[in-house]
């Protein structure tokens, strides 16, 4: 997943995290290695690069000319991006896995909350009813669709008597695979009966992942395709008995019948002279499209004869074998000329017989040689015990030295080991398996059960089950693109999961508002009120730092913060203190106006208001000497000098800008005991004035003059107004 995000943000969370029990890996992401093979002889002089068609990358490679002269020489080589090894998946499909798999995990988690309630309110020792598989079930469908579907493509509407092997329409990948395995083993109780058939099918599914470490059937398939039509007569070709064999020998009875209809003897100016060896031919072609199977049904397009009960199968089974043999010792193989042809056959009948020893040269791994047994040995085999049994046979006759990470899944499963499914999901698969695969793992089985939710005192008293969502939460926590969908698996930790989501939110960037409002989103749905708090008391500190005053304020306030707003009120005081009677009034009466209403005010803001309100009747008494208008502005200044919360050093620019009213031509407009307290606040302020640590306002010189003469002026007319 591209996209790390920053170990610090700007909000400046706390450093706790480097304390928990699965630390933050700021470089756990490994970038991507393009190999460039050009094909030039050095010295290379210049390397171009441009973007191509989608997300190809196309490198021009130019090298230097030759010591005698030579022309320059260049290649152009296009690398495809975030291509994935096969069976792997890309940075995108992983996004879209991540993100696809909340909702069918937080309903899951929903419901097995649901179940443990009404359980504790019944007093029964388990929380989980008695369909609880079903609900699981559900989940891992709606997990499965999500990995993918590698299907067959339709069939072409003219088709090709040369290909036996059908592309599917999308590429299978390992999780799919490992996905289906823990599924019909653990979870799907209505397939139990016919589990080796599921095998079968998984192994027509999934052969391909293994051919990129071993060979397989698979790889010797497409491996023949290619060849297929350079053969002239294909029967004498030894690979092509091969094929046949190893394709029955893994159930693939379509591709087999097809191969087989392949043969020579089929051509029409062969069918005179080649009778006996194609009804032979045929005969086993049929033979093996009638093979019995013991399942509920099969795909259209798939050869056998399916039976769902057991003595049917049984019957069947016997008649079929009783056929084979009876054909294996048929006067007519020796009226066969063809001895490619007829070895070929008998070949093919022994593997429908059950001869190990032609099944296990007919196989290439051990997983193979364990799907042919369940098919021509041991078509009954039900059990885990049974089944791994089994599987250590053919291990022992075919060995590998370095299975694929499917077959280690595969042995822990039969082994019923729980710790090394555990391991294995989270080697091979990744965090993201683990986390969700241990539903699977603990539908049906009270041993893995206990063993996931034990709780461990090495683990810091968590569970395996809290450990590996936790660190899978991490993993999406460390990405931009996917840290939104963590606190979904972080609240399903009962232990350190609450701890742990607080972390993530304190530790986004806090200078994007989308992000903030997503943080402040979850912390609503979880009920994290003091999280939230911090996360805008951290946005309105990182607003304020950079100059945004105005967003500050507003996330201050949303915290509640009354000592961060007290102390932004004792800046503005500075500020407004610096040009109270100027005309930068209308730049910070949009902050004040921010700051709240008069009824809410937040520290020592009530004064900013109050002085809003004066400087705005003040200007409109000013503009229109409109008597009204100036009497309100007497009955705000009268009110902000009242006021305790207006600082003593504001005293004199409010009275500056006062001087007006006190001047009003018509008539005095501030009657003789309001006077009385202006000059009562002047005397104060001049004997503040003779303290130490008085500052003095940015006013002119003659100011503290002209208020004291106005004033006086002022009283002398209201004592000859009232007189």
């Amino acid at each position: 997943m591209p996209g790390l995000a920053p170990a610090d943000s700007a909000g400046g969370g706390p450093d706790s995290v480097n304390g928990a029990l699965v630390p933050y890996l700021p470089d756990s992401h490994v970038s991507a290695i393009y190999p460039l093979r050009h094909g030039l002889n050095p010295p290379i002089s210049r390397v171009s690069v441009s973007w191509g068609r989608g997300n190809s990358l196309r490198v021009s490679v130019f090298r230097q000319p030759d010591s005698d002269g030579g022309e320059v020489g260049g290649k152009v080589v296009e690398l495809t991006l975030g291509k994935s090894r096969d069976g792997e998946i890309s940075d995108t499909q992983w996004r879209k896995i991540a993100y696809g798999s909340v909702s069918p995990f937080a309903l899951l988690q929903s419901r097995k909350n649901s179940a443990a309630s009404l359980s504790r309110m019944q007093l029964s020792p388990s929380p989980y009813h008695l369909e609880w598989w079903e609900y699981v079930m559900e989940y891992s469908k709606d997990i499965s669709a999500l990995l993918g579907d590698p299907k067959s493509v339709g069939a072409p509407l003219i088709e090709d008597p040369n290909e036996v092997f059908i592309k599917k329409s999308e590429e299978p990948s390992s999780l799919k695979a490992a996905w289906e395995l823990m599924e019909m083993f653990y979870v799907d109780k209505l397939s139990q009966a016919w589990l080796p058939e599921r095998l079968v099918d998984w192994l027509a599914d999934y052969d391909s992942l293994i051919s990129v470490d071993l060979p397989t059937v698979h790889s010797k398939l497409v491996e023949f395709q290619s060849k297929i039509v350079t053969l002239q007569v294909i029967e004498d070709d030894p690979r092509y008995w091969d094929l046949i064999s190893s394709a029955l020998a893994v159930g693939w009875l379509e591709i087999v019948v097809k191969l087989l209809r392949l043969h020579g003897s089929y051509r029409l100016d062969q069918l005179g002279r080649r009778e006996t060896e194609n009804g032979l031919v045929e005969a086993v072609a049929v033979l093996i499209s009638k093979m019995p199977r013991m399942r509920p049904a099969i795909d259209a397009g798939k050869h056998g004869e399916c039976f769902k009960a057991k003595p049917d199968f049984v019957k069947a089974w016997e008649r079929w074998r009783a056929q084979i043999t009876k054909l294996d010792s048929s006067a007519f193989w020796v009226q066969c000329d063809n001895r490619q042809t007829r070895e070929g056959l008998k070949n093919v009948l022994q593997i429908m017989l059950g001869n190990v020893d032609v099944l296990c040269s007919a196989t290439c791994h051990w997983m193979e040689l364990y799907i042919s047994h369940f098919l021509y040995i041991r078509p009954f085999t039900a059990g885990l015990e049974s089944m791994y049994s089994l599987a250590q046979n053919c291990i022992r006759l075919k060995h590998t030295s370095n299975p694929h990470k499917l077959m280690r899944l595969m042995i822990g499963i039969l082994g019923e080991n729980n710790e090394v499914v555990l391991s294995e999901c989270s080697r091979g698969f990744g965090t993201w398996m683990v986390a969700h695969a241990i539903e699977l793992l603990t539908a049906g089985s009270n041993e893995a059960d206990f063993l996931v939710h034990e709780e461990r005192e090495n683990l810091g008293g968590i569970s395996l089950e809290e450990l590996h969502r936790l660190v899978y939460a991490q993993l999406l926590s460390s990405h931009l693109l996917t840290w939104q969908i963590a606190p979904i698996y972080l609240t399903s930790c009962m232990r350190q999961g609450m701890g742990m989501l607080e972390i993530l939110l304190l530790k986004q960037p806090v200078q994007e508002n989308q992000v903030l409002l997503k943080n402040l989103e979850i912390c609503r749905l979880y009920e994290l009120d003091g999280v939230s708090s911090r996360l805008m008391e951290i946005s309105g500190m990182y607003h304020w730092k950079h100059g945004r005053k105005g967003c500050a304020v507003f996330w201050l306030q949303q915290a509640q913060d009354e000592v961060r707003l007290s102390k932004i009120a004792s800046q503005l005081f500075e500020s407004v203190g610096k040009s109270i009677s100027g005309e930068s009034f209308k730049q910070w009466e949009g902050l004040i106006e921010l700051l709240g209403s008069e009824g809410q005010p937040a520290g020592g803001l009530d004064f900013l208001h109050k002085y809003r309100d004066f400087k705005k009747c003040l200007q409109h008494a000013d503009s229109k000497k409109d008597a009204d208008a100036a009497r309100q502005a007497v009955e705000s200044l009268m009110s902000l000098m009242r006021n305790a919360s207006t600082p003593q050093r504001f005293w004199l620019p409010i009275l500056y800008d006062a001087v007006k009213l006190l001047s009003w031509d018509k008539r005095p407009l501030i009657n003789v005991s309001q006077t009385n307290l202006l000059l009562n606040k002047l005397q104060e302020l001049s004997l503040a004035r003779l303290r130490p640590d008085f500052v003095e306002p940015e006013l002119p010189t003659h100011a503290l003059n002209h208020v004291r003469y106005s004033l006086a002026t002022n009283l002398g007319r209201a004592i000859l107004e009232e007189s």
